[in-house]
């Protein structure tokens, strides 16, 4: 999946500051998972929904992601509204449907809707490097710009070396069932993927420090606030804080 499938774009949702984009996207998600009232909760939907928009996303693409989402808040709908302590509301067999139960279950799926649906409209529209950049300028410890950076950086040549490991596997007639030289396979295939992500780590960090590196990347371009940044971060938190307080 590409991770900068949204960033492409001219819009001014695109075109916004990264430091208003992060700082709105972390407040707005805390205060929604926070927030235990349905109601609230439909109504934070207003606010991605409103940007996803204006930044003029393919539909059918975000579609694809909020998919990959439900599919894990479905499994809390096999088991929430079984499992719940409440009032019954329906009973199949030995099992009861709690009112309570289908409450959260509803509740889960607003919020990891709208959270999943900000953070594309947001932090989406923007390229991983510039986030990482906007990081730095939001004084995050350098540990952890850095830990975020070569994650996204080599997380494409991991994936590559596992494509190049399981071809290797499929040449040599190997097809996976469900006995146990398939899991001593699996094994293997892992246990190499981590050997060889080990050495290439050791070869990326013998690189760096023949480059002059020495734990800090320094920035070279400062950001710079505009009107209109100004104006969505604090309608956007506003909006946010009325979530908070309303009941």
């Amino acid at each position: 999946m590409d991770m900068e499938e949204f960033a492409s774009g001219k819009s001014w949702v695109h075109n916004l500051d990264p430091r208003v984009k992060i700082v709105v996207t972390l407040v707005f998600s805390v205060v929604v998972a926070l927030n235990n009232h349905i109601e609230m909760t439909a109504i934070s939907l207003i606010l991605p929904a409103f940007l996803l928009v204006c930044a003029r996303l393919d539909f059918g693409k975000v579609t694809e992601r909020l998919a990959i989402v439900n599919t894990f808040v479905l499994f809390l709908w096999l088991f929430l509204p079984f499992s719940a302590p409440g009032e019954t509301v329906y009973s199949i067999g030995p099992l009861t449907i709690q009112r309570e139960g289908i409450y959260q279950a509803f509740l889960i799926t607003l919020k990891s809707n709208s959270i999943i649906l900000m953070a594309l409209a947001l932090l989406g529209t923007s390229q991983i490097f510039t986030l990482v950049h906007a990081m730095s300028h939001l004084w995050v410890p350098d540990k952890l710009v850095h830990l975020f950076f070569f994650c996204f950086r080599y997380i494409h040549v991991i994936n590559d070396e596992y494509h190049r490991l399981s071809n290797a596997m499929k040449m040599r007639g190997f097809k996976p069932k469900t006995n146990i030289r398939t899991y001593r396979a699996y094994s293997y295939l892992v246990g190499m993927l981590l050997i060889r992500s080990f050495n290439r780590s050791k070869r990326i960090l013998q690189a760096m420090r023949c480059r002059g590196f020495k734990g800090k990347f320094y920035i070279l371009h400062h950001y710079e606030m505009k009107r209109y940044d100004y104006a969505v971060g604090s309608s956007s938190l506003a909006f946010t804080i009325l979530l908070m307080v309303a009941k």
